[in-house]
């Protein structure tokens, strides 16, 4: 299916929802990113060829391909959470010793929540961020909303529907603000009318 990314000047929320911070134009966007020569290998079988490119903010950009040829891995490659048997991963415009997971998100096709409230979801990967209570609160209160979440919000996670746990994991990860947004097939398991709800937050 689909995999976006996301410069975060070109997120746009629904009518009436609160509208992204502007970034620090002090502080050099990660982008553009860079794969060179990147080989990913798995017990003798090599599950990534050789994959060269090169995404640049702006528009969203989108890899296709048939199930198997590899999207979720390359996805993963460039998030950071596996590393590659041979190549590079370059994040160009990240300043010398900057920890760039912290100015990007993933939202995986299954989300991945935590054992608490939806409200505590978000929460609590803002705490990770060791962002002030103020500020959290605020965050948490513009997530819920965008989300479409508020009267959801002390209800466990993990038994919201389909589509509202990937609402969540979308408010959960734009709360954080990041630079670039990963987004791994939010839709494939969603009924249409939950889809929809997940384009229009993307969008």
């Amino acid at each position: 299916m689909l995999e976006r990314w996301f410069s975060r000047d070109r997120v746009l929320v629904g009518p009436g929802a609160p509208q992204p911070e502007q970034p620090d134009r002090a502080k050099p966007a990660i982008l553009p990113l860079e794969l060179d020569g990147v080989r990913l290998e798995r017990g003798g079988e090599r599950l990534i060829h050789d994959l060269s490119f090169q995404i640049h903010a702006g528009s969203p950009s989108v890899l296709l391909g048939p199930n198997g040829a590899g999207k979720s891995l390359t996805l993963r490659l460039c998030h950071g959470l596996i590393a590659p048997s041979v190549g590079t991963v370059i994040w160009h415009g990240a300043a010398t010793g900057a920890d760039v997971r912290r100015q990007q998100a993933m939202v995986f096709q299954r989300p991945v929540l935590l054992r608490r409230s939806a409200q505590a979801n978000i929460d609590y990967a803002l705490a990770v961020r060791r962002l002030p209570r103020p500020v959290r609160r605020e965050r948490l209160a513009e997530a819920l909303t965008m989300a479409g979440l508020q009267a959801l919000a002390k209800r466990p996670a993990r038994l919201l529907s389909g589509g509202e746990q990937q609402r969540l994991a979308l408010a959960r990860a734009w709360a954080l603000r990041p630079d670039v947004l990963f987004l791994d097939e939010p839709t494939a398991s969603l009924d249409p009318a939950a889809t929809r709800a997940v384009e229009l937050m993307i969008e």
